[in-house]
């Protein structure tokens, strides 16, 4: 039985393949519950957001900067849709983030251990429909059909 791994994923910064070394995609749901005079009781919902980071060597991270410099600027850059992608003879997994702003976190980061440079790319989700999981929606229709 083959099992997913790291090594099984590939990463899409919208139409850009990247390989990683590393990469990441948190979801915050502030939802909570309710107390009644001290007992829980139910719950209200909370904001969400969803966050993550690409870790990459310095031929990876060129591919990002070369779209940055399309775009005039790193700050410039648009947003992007990053799909994470892994398939194995057993599983399968596709996490879609939607409208991701990247920003560069580590722009180097360097060790004498004789290592790759490594460059870390940090993301916030902004899109409204936020994060997908195997095509399942994270948020209900309704959250986000009155959104303007």
């Amino acid at each position: 039985m083959s099992k997913l791994s790291g090594i099984d994923v590939d990463v899409m910064i919208g139409s850009y393949r990247v390989n990683f070394d590393e990469a990441s995609l948190s979801i915050e749901d502030a939802t909570s519950a309710t107390k009644s005079r001290g007992v829980p009781d139910g719950f209200i919902e909370g904001d969400v957001a969803a966050s993550g980071e690409i870790k990459l060597n310095t031929g990876q991270f060129d591919v990002i900067v070369q779209a940055a410099k399309e775009a005039g600027s790193f700050r410039g850059l648009p947003t992007f849709d990053l799909v994470y992608n892994a398939e194995s003879t057993d599983e399968t997994l596709n996490i879609e983030a939607f409208e991701c702003k990247l920003s560069l976190t580590d722009v180097l980061s360097a060790n004498q251990n004789n290592e790759r440079l490594m460059h870390t790319i940090s993301f916030e989700v902004t899109g409204r429909e936020f994060v997908k999981i195997n095509g399942v929606p994270y948020l209900r229709p309704e959250e986000i059909e009155r959104l303007n």
